[in-house]
């Protein structure tokens, strides 16, 4: 039982920074902008979030610093984007190359160095009931803001007017602008928040994950995260379980290693980037006949706020 509340563990830990990115990246997909700079801003969160860590002693600040991090650069996306009318996909790819150089710069002074990492939750009782005590009450707080994100998230989009409004925006946004709506404010501010959310899943990392910073340590998290959305058919409740799957196919790999299987370990690390083209393939074959659920105007024109 040791082992198996062990490997719980280490695959929530393992979701946790997908989970963040995923929930803000399906809140942007779904004003109709597709935002492929999530790695980008997960990567300047983790070097701003642990250099704001080191120099404060806060994990809280660090927290608070990855996400700053994390929405300035979608401000650059949002400004290119919506204000200049670049194209999406370039725009995001090209943030996603500025940001793993400029993270790799801010955080050259740092790499070696430790801090303590985020605490994890003990309650008397309820920490130490056998097998659940730890998985349920003795997480960090960023494993608790995950699960709270995508339940707020949840609720602001399906319970709220504006959320309504945020989802006509990307059903359509001329009709949505023809109602009076400010379509580009809509969407800047969506962008603004999926930024946060992945400049939080980056800072993850380093202040939680792993207590220290390594250049490129998000190794792609952020692509995965762009897969998760679509996996999970744009719809919240989802996400949780995509990212919590993903999350047991990496620590699954890690697991298969120490068992000395002799399957190459090359195999092995590939098979949460194999695990997530499979699942791309697969759900693009399954909407080719019946459609997609995507927002209809993911990705096209813009109307401008007049």
């Amino acid at each position: 039982m040791g082992l198996l509340e062990a490997i719980i563990i280490s695959v929530i830990a393992a979701s946790t920074p997908l989970l963040l990115a995923a929930a803000g990246e399906l809140v942007v997909e779904r004003a109709g902008v597709l935002n492929l700079g999530i790695e980008g801003m997960m990567i300047m969160g983790a070097a701003c979030g642990f250099a704001a860590a080191y120099y404060t002693g806060s994990v809280t600040i660090g927290a608070i610093t990855g996400m700053l991090a994390g929405a300035g650069m979608a401000a650059i996306f949002a400004g290119l984007t919506l204000g200049l009318a670049v194209n999406q996909v370039a725009a995001g790819l090209a943030l996603t190359i500025f940001g793993i150089g400029l993270s790799g710069l801010i955080g050259a002074s740092f790499v070696g160095e430790r801090i303590e990492p985020a605490p994890h939750l003990s309650i008397p009782v309820l920490t130490d009931i056998p097998v659940i005590g730890r998985i349920l009450f003795g997480q960090d707080a960023f494993v608790y803001a995950s699960i709270a994100l995508v339940i707020g998230i949840w609720w602001f989009l399906y319970r709220t007017r504006a959320g309504l409004v945020l989802r006509a925006v990307g059903d359509s946004h001329t009709s949505a602008h023809a109602l009076g709506y400010p379509v580009l404010k809509i969407r800047t501010l969506a962008v603004l928040f999926g930024g946060a959310c992945a400049g939080l899943g980056g800072a993850y990392l380093p202040l939680a994950y792993t207590p220290f910073f390594v250049p490129g340590m998000t190794a792609g998290r952020g692509w995965i995260a762009l897969a998760l959305v679509v996996f999970s058919s744009w719809k919240p409740g989802r996400i949780v379980i995509g990212a919590y799957l993903f999350g047991a196919v990496t620590i699954l790999q890690l697991h298969a290693q120490g068992l000395g299987l002799g399957i190459p370990s090359q195999l092995m690390s590939s098979l949460p980037y194999l695990a997530t083209v499979i699942v791309l393939v697969l759900i693009s074959r399954g909407r080719s006949s019946a459609g997609s659920a995507a927002p209809a105007s993911l990705g096209l024109v813009f109307v401008p706020d007049r």
